[in-house]
């Protein structure tokens, strides 16, 4: 019997984070000693509906932008947190965003760090950080800096700059097709491009996840790992994105698609960033 002290805050952040009841999250807690991410994985283990986007409910208020280089090459993002959605949608906060993503265009950045140490109004972009956040009252900082490279690169900004994705497509040709896409990443987040981009943490607990399943279920020992293999068919479904059904065509992943437009078209990279 665990005797560790769970508190009501924990059990309803467990709660938002998963969507399964509040005695379940209560118990998933007790019995992985406070982890939450071991709590997660119980309550997966043991059946229950668990939010896909928990990760995404932590995220910070913010505002994101991105765009490309003139030969849509070079795609650019860089999101900048802050606490409250007021100040993320104020054009002070939005215009030093599209300032800062000027920067990282004109002087070529490849890193956060990078783009703090460049100068701006007289300062560092750090110290211009620390400004604002003296004149806001609330901690901000850059959290997302991407920059893709392809024959073609599309950007996808969500309605509010919450959500932006960029993808870069094999051939200077799959513009229309990028726009799609970008759609697709944007609604679907997947995890990774294809099978063989998932890291390999990610496919053990999925295979492990599917085992616990399948044993709760009664299943016989020898069949736990075609079962769980199984269910890992179905999780690269769900969340690889040339394996994802195709959002505006279900009957067809986007793979498919893809090769109805041009043959041999197909996804480079991509990224998702989100806020809020």
């Amino acid at each position: 019997m665990s005797t560790v002290t769970v508190s009501a805050a924990d059990v309803n952040k467990l709660r938002q984070q998963t969507g399964a009841g509040m005695m379940d999250c209560k118990k998933a807690l007790m019995d992985s000693n406070g982890d939450f991410e071991a709590a997660v994985d119980y309550l997966r283990k043991k059946g229950q509906k668990v939010a896909a986007n928990r990760a995404d409910r932590d995220a910070k208020e913010g505002y994101i932008i991105a765009k490309t280089n003139a030969d849509q090459t070079i795609g650019y993002l860089v999101g900048l947190s802050c606490e409250t959605d007021f100040v993320a949608k104020s054009e002070d906060f939005t215009t030093f965003v599209d300032n800062l993503l000027n920067l990282v265009i004109e002087n070529n950045v490849k890193s956060i760090d990078e783009l703090k140490a460049l100068p701006m109004d007289g300062v560092t972009v750090n110290d211009k950080l620390f400004d604002i956040i003296t004149k806001i009252g609330e901690k901000i900082d850059i959290t997302a800096l991407e920059i893709i490279e392809a024959p073609k690169v599309v950007v996808y900004i969500h309605p509010g700059n919450k959500i932006v994705s960029m993808v870069g497509m094999s051939s200077v040709n799959g513009g229309d097709a990028g726009k799609d896409v970008a759609m697709q990443v944007a609604a679907m987040n997947p995890v990774a491009l294809d099978k063989d981009d998932v890291d390999a943490t990610t496919l053990e607990r999925e295979v492990e996840i599917g085992k616990e399943q399948a044993r709760a279920e009664g299943k016989p020992e020898e069949m736990l790992e075609k079962i769980a293999m199984g269910k890992l068919n179905k999780f690269y479904k769900e969340n690889t994105l040339l394996n994802q059904q195709y959002i505006k065509e279900d009957k067809m992943d986007v793979r498919t698609y893809l090769e109805k437009v041009e043959k041999g078209l197909t996804v480079k990279v991509f990224r998702r960033i989100q806020m809020g």
